[in-house]
C-alpha cells in the first residue's frame, strides 16, 4: 500500500513537471525573444504523445487569449460608436469647406498668374544680367591668359623659344593661377611641360647639328687659324729685322743705305699684303654660327637643366675630341695627311677657346686644360709612331715646321706646348738619322764617280771654281803655271760641298725652335760630328775595302783624307759663322774629322800593305825553279824582274803623296818606307819559304846559282833606295835571313 502511495506521488510530480515545461515553452514562443527551434526540439525530444499534450496546451492558450480580446472589444465599443456618429457630423462641413477653398484657390490663381509671369521675367533678366556681370569679369581675367597663350604659339612658330620660355613661366607663375578653375585653363597647364620638352628636343637638335657642323669645319678653322698664326710670326720677324737695320742705321749707314731700302720696300709690301689679306681673315664665328649653343644654353638654363646641357656637351666634344685626335693609316705618306690632322685639331681647341670665352660656365678653363693635356699626349703618341715611318728628311722638315705652327697657333690661344718641343727634339733626332742616310747614299754616289786622280786645271778660271768649292792652299802649287793639277781627287770638294749642304739642312730643322744660338751651334756641330764619324767613315771604309780599288786609288784616297782634315777647321768657321757664335766659346763642341780622317788614312794604308802582299804572292805563284838544273841562266828569273819592276812603280806613286808641310811629309815617308819594309820583308819570307819547302827533297848546284841571282837582284833592289829615308842598309835588313839560309 506504502509502495503504490509512492508510485501515485511519483507520477503526479512528473505529471506536474510536463506541465510546466509546455507553459515555459509557450511562454518563449510568445516572447519571440528566443529561438524557435531550440524550444520546439525540447517538446518534440520528449516522451511519446508530447506533441499530442503541446497541443492541446496551445488550443488551451489561444482560447484563453480569445476570451481576453472580447473582454476588451466589448469594453470599448460604445467610445467607437460615439466617434463615428461625430465623424459623420463633421463629414458634411468639411465638405462644404472644401468647396469654398477650392473656389478661394481657383480666384487667387487667376489672379496670380500675371504676376507671376512679370516675376519670372524679372528674375530671367537678373539672372541674365548677373551672369553677364560675371563673364565679363571672368573674361577680363581669361583674356590676357589667352593673349600670353597665342603669343607663345606665335613665339614657337618663329622659333623663338627662349622668349617662349619666359612667356611660359609668366604663364605659369602670374596668369593661370587667376583661372585655374576652367577646363581650358587646365588643358594649358598640361600642354606648357610638352612644349617645354619640344622646346628641348628641338634645341637639342639644334645643337647636334651644330657639333657637326663644327666637325666638319674644324680643318677649315684650323687652317685659318693657322695661316693667321703664321703671317703674324712673319710680320714679327719682319718688323724685329727693320727695327734691328734701324738701330745700326748710324753705325752702317753709308754701307746699307741700299740694303736699308730694299728692306724697307719689302717690309712696305709685307704690309700692304698683310691689308689685302686682312679683309679676307675669318674667325670661328664668320665660319660656324654659334647661336645654336647659345640657344640651348640659355633654354636648359631657364629650364633648370643647365647642369644636364653642360655634361652632355662636353661629353660629346670629349667623343669628337677623340675622333679628331685618330689619325689616318696613311697619314705619314704625305704633308698634307699631316696638315689635315693638325688643322682639324686646332679647329677643335679654337672652337673650345671661343665657347670658353663667350658663355659663362659651359666650358671652364680646367676643362679645357684637361683636354688639351689629353690630346696633348695622344697627339705626342700619334707623331712618335707615323713620324718614325718617315724616310724622306724633306718630309720630316715639312712635318717639323707644322708642328711649330702648330704649337704657336695653340700657344696663342693660351695652351701650353712645351712638350711639344720636346718633341721636336725627338723628331730632330730622327731627322738627323734620315738625313746621315741620304748623305750615306750622295756620299757613296761621289765615291763612286770619281777617278780617283788629281784634279786637272787649264787656267785661273778652272782654278778659281775650284777653290770657290773648297778651300785649298798652297803658296808652291800657286807659283806654277797653268795647266797644272790639284792633290785632291773630284770627290774632295764634292764632299766638303755636301758636308756644308747637311750643315745647312740640320740649321733648317732647329730654326724656330725657340732656342738660343748657343743651343743651336751645338746641336749643329753634334750632328756635323756624326756625319763625319759615323756616316763619312763608314762610307770610307767601305771604299777601302772594295776589291776594284788599287794601290793608286788607295794613295790618292790617302791624299783626299789629308785635305779633308785639314778643311774640318774651315767647317769649324762656317758653323760659328752661321750661328754666330765664337769658337772661343767654352760651350762650343769640336769637330771630330780629325780622328775620322786619321782612322781612314790608317785603313787606307794597312790596305796599301795588304795588297802590295797579295800582288808578291800572286808573282811568287808563278814561280817555277827547277830544283835539279844542272846549271843557272845566267840571269834573274823573269817572274822576279816583273815583281821588282812593279814595286818601282807602285812606290813611284807614293812620291804624290802630300808633303807641303812638314807634318805631311813626315807623315807621307813614314807610309813609303812602311810599305816598302813590309814588301820586301814579306818578299823575303815567301821566298824562304820557297826555299825550306818540306816537299822539297834536294836541290842542285844549278838551282842554288839561280836562286842566288834572285837574291841578289832583291838586295839591289833594297840597295837602290826604292824609297828615300832609309838610314844605311835598314832595307838590305830585310834580305838577310834569306841570304843566310841560300848560303847554308
Amino acid at each position: 500500500m506504502a509502495r503504490k502511495s509512492k508510485s501515485n506521488l511519483s507520477e503526479l510530480y512528473l505529471e506536474e513537471n510536463k506541465d510546466q515545461i509546455y507553459e515555459n515553452a509557450l511562454a518563449e514562443i510568445q516572447s519571440f525573444q528566443l529561438p524557435l527551434g531550440t524550444t520546439l526540439r525540447s517538446v518534440y525530444d520528449d516522451q511519446p504523445n508530447a506533441h499530442q499534450r503541446f497541443m492541446e496546451k496551445l488550443d488551451a492558450c489561444i482560447r484563453n487569449h480569445d476570451r481576453e480580446i472580447e473582454k476588451m472589444c466589448n469594453f470599448h465599443h460604445q467610445g467607437f460608436v460615439d466617434a463615428i456618429t461625430e465623424l459623420l457630423k463633421v463629414r458634411a462641413d468639411a465638405e462644404k469647406l472644401k468647396v469654398q477653398v477650392t473656389d478661394t484657390n481657383r480666384r487667387l490663381q487667376d489672379a496670380g498668374k500675371e504676376v507671376i509671369a512679370q516675376t519670372e521675367e524679372i528674375i530671367r533678366c537678373r539672372v541674365q544680367q548677373r551672369n553677364i556681370t560675371t563673364v565679363v569679369e571672368k573674361l577680363q581675367l581669361c583674356l590676357p591668359v589667352l593673349e600670353m597663350y597665342s603669343k607663345l604659339k606665335e613665339q614657337m612658330n618663329v622659333k623663338r623659344y627662349y622668349s617662349a620660355l619666359k612667356t611660359m613661366e609668366q604663364l605659369e607663375n602670374l596668369y593661370l593661377p587667376r583661372v585655374s578653375q576652367y577646363r581650358f585653363c587646365q588643358i594649358m597647364i598640361e600642354n606648357l611641360p610638352k612644349l617645354r620638352e619640344e622646346i628641348k628636343e628641338i634645341s637639342m637638335s639644334d645643337l647636334k647639328d651644330f657639333l657637326e657642323s663644327i666637325r666638319k669645319h674644324s680643318d677649315r678653322i684650323g687652317e685659318t687659324a693657322m695661316k693667321q698664326a703664321q703671317q703674324q710670326k712673319t710680320f714679327s720677324t719682319a718688323l724685329q729685322k727693320q727695327n734691328n737695320l734701324n738701330y745700326g742705321r748710324n753705325m752702317h749707314l753709308g754701307r746699307s743705305r741700299i740694303l736699308e731700302s730694299k728692306n724697307e720696300i719689302t717690309l712696305k709690301r709685307m704690309f700692304e699684303d698683310d691689308d689685302e689679306h686682312e679683309e679676307e681673315v675669318l674667325t670661328a664665328q664668320d665660319l660656324v654660327d654659334f647661336s645654336p649653343v647659345y640657344r640651348c644654353l640659355h633654354i636648359y638654363s631657364v629650364l633648370g637643366d643647365g647642369e644636364i646641357f653642360e655634361n652632355y656637351y662636353r661629353k660629346q666634344r670629349r667623343k669628337q675630341a677623340r675622333l679628331v685626335l685618330q689619325p689616318q693609316s696613311s697619314m705619314h705618306e704625305t704633308v698634307e695627311g699631316y696638315r689635315r690632322y693638325f688643322s682639324q685639331i686646332v679647329g677643335f681647341f679654337v672652337v673650345e677657346d671661343h665657347i670658353l670665352h663667350v658663355t659663362q660656365g659651359l666650358v671652364t678653363r680646367t676643362y679645357t686644360d684637361e683636354l688639351w693635356n689629353m690630346a696633348l699626349s695622344k697627339i705626342i703618341a700619334v707623331l712618335r709612331t707615323h713620324s718614325s715611318y718617315c724616310s724622306d728628311p724633306d718630309l720630316v722638315l715639312e712635318l717639323k715646321n707644322l708642328i711649330v705652327v702648330f704649337a704657336d697657333t695653340l700657344q696663342g690661344y693660351g695652351f701650353p706646348v712645351n712638350r711639344l718641343f720636346d718633341l721636336l727634339f725627338e723628331i730632330r733626332d730622327q731627322y738627323n738619322e734620315t738625313l746621315l742616310k741620304k748623305w750615306s747614299g750622295l756620299f757613296r754616289d761621289i765615291f763612286e764617280a770619281d777617278n780617283y786622280s788629281p784634279i786637272p786645271v787649264a787656267n785661273e778660271e778652272e782654278y778659281k771654281i775650284v777653290i770657290s768649292k773648297f778651300p785649298f792652299q798652297d803658296p808652291e802649287l800657286d807659283k806654277q803655271s797653268f795647266p797644272k793639277k790639284l792633290p785632291m781627287s773630284q770627290s774632295v770638294p764634292q764632299i766638303y760641298i755636301q758636308v756644308k749642304e747637311f750643315i745647312y739642312a740640320s740649321l733648317k730643322f732647329s730654326e724656330s725652335l725657340h732656342r738660343s744660338s748657343t743651343e743651336i751651334d751645338d746641336m749643329l756641330r753634334k750632328s756635323t760630328n756624326l756625319l763625319l764619324t759615323r756616316t763619312l767613315s763608314s762610307c770610307l771604309q767601305n771604299l777601302i775595302k772594295k776589291p776594284h780599288i788599287g794601290l793608286t786609288e788607295l794613295v790618292q784616297i790617302i791624299i783626299n783624307t789629308t785635305h779633308l782634315e785639314q778643311a774640318c777647321k774651315y767647317l769649324e768657321d762656317f758653323i760659328s759663322n752661321i750661328t754666330n757664335i765664337s769658337q772661343v766659346s767654352v760651350h762650343t763642341a769640336r769637330l771630330y774629322g780629325l780622328s775620322t780622317f786619321k782612322d781612314a788614312r790608317h785603313a787606307a794604308e794597312g790596305e796599301i800593305y795588304t795588297k802590295l802582299n797579295q800582288k808578291i804572292d800572286e808573282f811568287i805563284q808563278i814561280a817555277d825553279y827547277d830544283w835539279t838544273m844542272s846549271e843557272s841562266d845566267g840571269r834573274a828569273s823573269g817572274y822576279l824582274m816583273d815583281l821588282i819592276n812593279f814595286l818601282r812603280s807602285t812606290f813611284q806613286v807614293f812620291t804624290h803623296l802630300p808633303n807641303n808641310n812638314n807634318d805631311h811629309a813626315a807623315m807621307s815617308g813614314k807610309v813609303a818606307q812602311t810599305a816598302c819594309m813590309s814588301a820586301c820583308q814579306h818578299l823575303s819570307t815567301s821566298l824562304m819559304q820557297m826555299l825550306l819547302d818540306s816537299e822539297l827533297k834536294q836541290i842542285s848546284m844549278g838551282a842554288i846559282q839561280q836562286f842566288n841571282l834572285d837574291v841578289i837582284q832583291c838586295e839591289l833592289f833594297a840597295s837602290s833606295e826604292p824609297v828615300p829615308g832609309f838610314q844605311g842598309d835598314t832595307l838590305q835588313l830585310a834580305f838577310i835571313d834569306l841570304r843566310q839560309n841560300e848560303r847554308l
